[in-house]
């Protein structure tokens, strides 16, 4: 089968914005990597969202919109039409030339264990709004079925680390507001859940004390100290302890566990926090990597990669050492996902997130005719 031209869009639980990136891909290679854009939420929309993800506590059905989470999905829907329209006309593409938009929505509440996950964002108004198919909802089925729903990424993993003269083993961790790792072995069995908070403690954190939209390069972490007693009792959580697959809701800890530190040492403590939930990874598998590959807005925390290479002893690589995108590949990954659902190929697998067999995914979307 002919490569197709699709468009992924990613707003993850950051709450900073949305990544646009466009691929070609039959679903099994991916043929060209083509541009990329962040289109940043404006206060008022990363508000409406922060509410959105309390509220969304009160969801019992994923068709609940309890509080402003009506308002937040139209939001989700109308931000993401104008980053579409935006990273369109800046590379001169029309609708025709788009097979499809992968569209994974705004998470408030993952609750595997309910075999509930939600998404908000409405795949079809999108659609219709763009002229353009559109695949979204791409967890549901997979929890509807007894996974985990999460993480979907690590086909993608697959592709990126089969298409590069890359030595295995290795670790790709993509470090968004939560944390997730694709264990790849040296036979190129894949594995994969998520590790424990990644940014969103550290933003939520920073955000409140300071003002500020995250710790730039780790620097509030690095002068702070790390309250040891505090790190060895959220270690202890029943998370750490369960076997994979598994998954973690964005709302599961808190920065409120750090209240009582002044600000450098909360910082210091929730990235330790991050490191050490990643390392905990280890204990799951039967390697150990030659690298671990760090991709999402972690990479740039200069912090987190010090203590990752100085508690593991392992090298830390930037997946733009190999030629990926560190920064844009969740919405790439969206990107080939969206191809894979179009050619009812398995997004997800029992060992990424426990589903009972390969699975494919995502509602296609198809425009309405004015």
């Amino acid at each position: 089968m002919g490569a197709l031209t699709t468009i992924g869009l990613m707003s993850g639980t950051s709450l900073d914005g949305i990544d646009v990136a466009l691929i070609q891909t039959d679903g099994e290679k991916i043929t060209y990597f083509g541009p990329s854009a962040f289109y940043a939420y404006d206060g008022s929309e990363r508000d409406v969202l922060r509410s959105a993800l309390k509220d969304a506590e009160r969801i019992s059905t994923r068709d609940d919109r309890p509080g402003v989470l009506a308002d937040a999905e139209a939001v989700v829907t109308q931000s993401h039409e104008r980053a579409v329209r935006a990273f369109m006309t800046a590379h001169n593409l029309k609708a025709s030339d788009i097979d499809a938009i992968g569209f994974h929505g705004q998470t408030v509440l993952h609750r595997p264990e309910n075999q509930l996950t939600v998404q908000i964002g409405n795949g079809a108004a999108l659609a219709t709004a763009l002229a353009m198919p559109v695949v979204y909802d791409f967890r549901a089925q997979d929890v509807a079925a007894g996974g985990q729903g999460a993480p979907l990424v690590p086909v993608f993993h697959r592709a990126l680390v089969e298409a590069s003269d890359l030595e295995k083993p290795v670790a790709i961790v993509n470090i968004g507001g939560v944390a997730n790792i694709t264990l790849i072995d040296a036979q190129g069995e894949v594995s994969s859940f998520d590790t424990g908070p990644g940014n969103a403690l550290i933003d939520d954190w920073v955000n409140e004390k300071a003002g500020l939209a995250f710790d730039v390069d780790g620097n509030l972490a690095a002068c702070g100290a790390i309250d040891e007693e505090l790190m060895e009792k959220l270690l202890s959580h029943p998370f750490f302890m369960q076997k994979p697959p598994k998954s973690l809701d964005r709302n599961w800890f808190t920065y409120d566990i750090v209240e009582h530190l002044p600000l450098a040492d909360g910082a210091a403590t929730l990235t330790a926090f991050t490191v050490r939930s990643i390392l905990r990874a280890l204990d799951y598998a039967n390697f150990r990597p030659t690298c671990w590959i760090i991709s999402g807005g972690g990479a740039q925390n200069l912090e987190i990669r010090r203590q990752l290479a100085e508690l593991s002893g392992i090298d830390v690589k930037i997946a733009d050492e190999f030629g990926w995108s560190s920064t844009f590949m969740e919405a790439q990954a969206f990107a080939f996902l969206a191809a894979r659902s179009l050619r009812n190929l398995p997004l997800s697998f029992p060992t990424t997130t426990g589903v009972p067999m390969p699975m494919t995914g995502g509602i296609v979307a198809k425009p309405l005719a004015a």
